[in-house]
């Protein structure tokens, strides 16, 4: 039962951030996962100094609000300062990272705040952390159902939003003369992409999450130009890399996410391969045009 959970929860984180990393990757924004993902640890840590507890609910708090600062934070330097995306988002995440490993070297030195679980995540543990009802019935793990509350609410996001979400995605002038916001639209997604990286740490750690984001998408991407079939796309290479990588890891005794993101990367590296040639074969049986 325990390889049951552990592969749900990583589908759940997977499915999540294939549909956010869809849009990420077509405003060219694929990296903010990995940004949020470093610039969280001063919320980690200011969540301890301020409740004196290393529970989740308060580091999950501190570091979602954290997160949703940076998204405001690179989008204040690229639209006021006129700075590239890309500078915006480094300058970002490294001065926020800075600034935690200074926090936890002066005031939080001695108090263990495994940084390392945040970025590398420990899928094994996750089946013996149960939910526990009132009653004393175990349900499953913390976890899962973390994992499946902010994949409902990614979800219910996506339908409500999408045509929003499609315009702003694709032509920001059409949507200004239409009157919808792209600056607040924005901001919704990214604060999903926030909330969806956070709620993800303790379980599949940063590192898998900033992999969920980018190459499910990006596989997806190679194979369609429809966002529909795109974001379907990539939710089914996510569940693939969850379940591969679980049993990859299982026969190799190795790292859980570590796997999961190497089978995403492989299903990455087929489905490339595959495109290659059939774009050569197309080649190759046009006829020449006298």
């Amino acid at each position: 039962m325990s390889e049951i959970w552990i592969i749900l929860t990583g589908a759940l984180v997977a499915i999540s951030c294939g549909l956010l990393g869809s849009f990420l990757l077509l405003r060219k924004m694929a990296m903010v996962g990995d940004a949020i993902s470093h610039a969280v640890l001063p919320g980690i840590v200011i969540s301890f100094l301020i409740t004196g507890t290393r529970e989740s609910l308060p580091m999950l708090i501190g570091a979602g609000i954290i997160g949703v600062i940076t998204t405001f934070l690179i989008e204040m330097l690229h639209q006021k300062l006129k700075l590239q995306e890309d500078a915006s988002i480094g300058v970002s995440f490294t001065f926020l990272f800075a600034l935690g490993v200074i926090l936890i070297s002066q005031f939080a030195d001695k108090i263990d705040l495994d940084q390392d679980c945040v970025l590398y995540g420990d899928l094994a543990m996750i089946p013996f952390d149960q939910l526990t009802l009132t009653s004393g019935i175990e349900i499953g793990p913390r976890a899962f159902y973390v994992s499946m509350i902010n994949l409902m609410v990614v979800i219910a996001v996506i339908v409500l939003a999408y045509k929003e979400f499609v315009i702003t995605t694709f032509d920001n002038s059409y949507a200004k003369i239409i009157g919808i916001s792209a600056t607040l639209w924005h901001y919704v997604l990214m604060s999903c992409v926030s909330f969806t990286t956070v709620t993800s740490f303790e379980s599949v750690g940063a590192i898998l999450v900033v992999a969920f984001l980018v190459v499910p998408a990006a596989t997806a991407y190679l194979l369609t130009n429809k966002l529909k079939i795109m974001l379907a796309l990539s939710a089914l290479f996510g569940l693939l890399s969850s379940v591969g990588g679980y049993y990859l890891a299982t026969y190799f005794d190795s790292s859980i996410a570590g796997s999961m993101s190497v089978v995403a990367g492989f299903i990455f590296g087929l489905v490339f391969s595959y495109t290659k040639i059939a774009v050569r074969n197309t080649v190759q049986t046009e006829p020449i045009l006298k």
